[in-house]
């Protein structure tokens, strides 16, 4: 497996162009790979999410095969002066062992299945709208995929939603409402092979528009100093 970063420039057009659909970057991150081999494998699949923060615009690309990233440099990086960085995974999911504690983040499509009516036979897809919804969808979830939230100041879950989001795009001559959440906070790993398989298989659904994709990083001594 296989973790890319390339940092994005917001200010060009084909940036601009590329932004403001997840079919687009969908399909460009595809590109990234010849034949068949963005597909999903025993390894793991192809999961991508988009950073925006103060600091920059970057896109993350977790992937069973190296990726080639160089239409999306052409396209809307810096092609003169800087590419991208792709790292070996492998030593990381390796090294993950129970009662470790990572900062994380997530960005993923919070959804609850039910029925419109009581005659409904098949159920649909509804989004969680507020933060509490989209906290405990996560809370649901966390043991399933190998953790447990850290325990933050006061004993509450070390857990925040950043950013919120409703993108609106076309895919397929319909429109498509894809609502989103930016999760981080401290994690402890509980079942290291049950996180690894999360972290190169995704969490939730709308994984090919930038969801499910969950990175980690060292926890910081002001993060540890605000544990419970």
């Amino acid at each position: 497996m296989y973790l890319s970063r390339l940092e994005i420039n917001t200010a060009r057009r084909g940036a601009k162009n590329m932004l403001v659909s997840p079919q687009r970057l969908h399909a460009a991150v595809l590109a990234a790979f010849p034949g068949r081999s963005a597909g999903t494998s025993d390894e793991g699949r192809v999961l991508w999410r988009l950073d925006e923060s103060a600091t920059g615009t970057k896109l993350y690309v977790v992937s069973p095969r190296r990726p080639d990233l160089t239409h999306l440099v052409e396209q809307c990086g810096w092609p003169t002066t800087q590419t991208w960085d792709t790292r070996d995974y492998t030593p990381l999911l390796n090294r993950l062992a129970a009662g470790q504690r990572w900062a994380f983040r997530l960005t993923a499509n919070p959804v609850v299945n039910r029925r419109r009516n009581a005659d409904a036979g098949r159920s649909q897809r509804y989004g969680h709208v507020t933060v509490n919804q989209q906290n405990d969808w996560l809370l649901d979830r966390a043991a399933r995929n190998g953790f447990k939230i850290a325990e933050g100041t006061g004993g509450e879950p070390d857990l925040a939603v950043r950013h919120r989001r409703t993108w609106k795009f076309a895919r397929e001559g319909r429109q498509v409402t894809l609502a989103t959440a930016v999760f981080e906070g401290v994690l402890e790993v509980a079942d290291p092979a049950a996180l690894r398989h999360a972290l190169t298989h995704g969490i939730g659904p709308a994984k090919g528009y930038g969801c499910g994709l969950l990175t980690l990083a060292p926890v910081t001594t002001a993060e540890r100093s605000g544990d419970g």
